[in-house]
Parts: structure tokens; C-alpha cells; sequence
């Protein structure tokens, strides 16, 4: 006999210290989370698009941030990062060589819906949700992708991990059918 309702909404909130893991950490506890309420299919871009903005928080705050998971089984997931900066990331497409201003835009691209609040004092938050999709089959290649650059970044070597991430952008521009011209702009 289930004690809790298949359509029971749910909430975790991980609380992460200022530490270079926490976007591997959160990584794992939101697969975890999504896997355990019948979310696999939509893991993959979950934790890519979550660990750019743990990430974010991590090398432009000096505190800690939290990861919040809201959900309804089988429906939607909201991905909300907090930190402790008020401050709202830019959303622009840099050259080949640089790495900021990317992760904001990447996840507007993938995400069904997102944005954003701040709290003049006490930080900021960052959103993104994403819907299960149905009779809709996961793209392969993203599942690839992200795999590899989870294993890039875990296992060190900056180079190798930017590397990687290039790539998954790359692969999204190119097949998910992101604008041409995403690549000319400074600033979005």
C-alpha cells in the first residue's frame, strides 16, 4: 500500500558551502531526486543547466548557495539556485575562447521555462523548469555529451572540462536548432 499519492508535490533544498565540488554534488543529489520520482528522462539537461548555475555561484560569490527541487511526479521540475550575491549574471554569447556570460544562455535555450528574482540584501535566485516529455524520445547525443563533460569536469583539468562543455553547447546550437546568428551577438 503507497503512503504518498503518485501526484503528491514534492521539495528538497541542499544547502551548498562555497566549495568547488558543490556543482558535483548537486549534480548527484538532483539525479538522485529526479530518479527516484520516475524523472530520469529529463536528468540530463537537469543537471547540466543546474550545474552551470551552482556553478556560477561558486566563481562569482564568496558564499554559499542552495539548490531547491519542486516538483509534481511525472509532470515538472523546478531547478531554483540560490546565492548570496544580488547581483543578475549577463546572458551573452562570448568569443570561442571565453567562458562566462554562456551558462545563462544555455540555459534559456534548453529550459521550458526560467528566470529570475532578487532580494536587495540577501542575494539572488535563479530558475529554470523543465517538463517531462511524453512519447517524445531523449536526444542520445545530449545523454552523451553531458556524460562526458560531467566526467571532464569531476576529473579535473580546467582546459579539458571548458572543452567539454563547448561541445554540449556546440551540439544544442547545432541540432537542437538555436539561432545562427546566437554566436555573432556580444550581448543578449
Amino acid at each position: 500500500m503507497a503512503t504518498v499519492s503518485p501526484s503528491q508535490p514534492w521539495t528538497y533544498t541542499l544547502e551548498l558551502p562555497h566549495d568547488p565540488r558543490s556543482p558535483g554534488v548537486a549534480r548527484l543529489a538532483l539525479r538522485a531526486v529526479l530518479d527516484s520520482h520516475g524523472m530520469g528522462e529529463i536528468a540530463e539537461t537537469a543537471t547540466l543547466l543546474a550545474s552551470e548555475l551552482v556553478t556560477n555561484a561558486y566563481v562569482h560569490t564568496k558564499g554559499p548557495c542552495s539548490l531547491r527541487l519542486r516538483g509534481r511526479q511525472g509532470e515538472r521540475v523546478r531547478v531554483t539556485v540560490w546565492d548570496t550575491s544580488p547581483v543578475l549574471p549577463s546572458e551573452r554569447r562570448g568569443e570561442a575562447d571565453r567562458e562566462d556570460g554562456r551558462g545563462l544562455w544555455l540555459v534559456r535555450e534548453c529550459a521550458d521555462d526560467w528566470g529570475n528574482s532578487t532580494c536587495h540584501r540577501e542575494g539572488k535566485s535563479l530558475w529554470f523548469e523543465l517538463m517531462c516529455p511524453v512519447g517524445k524520445p531523449a536526444c542520445g547525443e545530449c545523454a552523451v555529451l553531458g556524460a562526458a563533460q560531467r566526467r571532464a569536469v569531476d576529473e579535473g583539468g580546467r582546459r579539458r572540462a571548458v572543452d567539454a562543455t563547448d561541445a554540449v553547447r556546440r551540439h544544442v546550437r547545432d541540432v537542437h536548432h538555436v539561432p545562427a546568428d546566437a554566436d555573432t551577438d556580444g550581448e543578449w
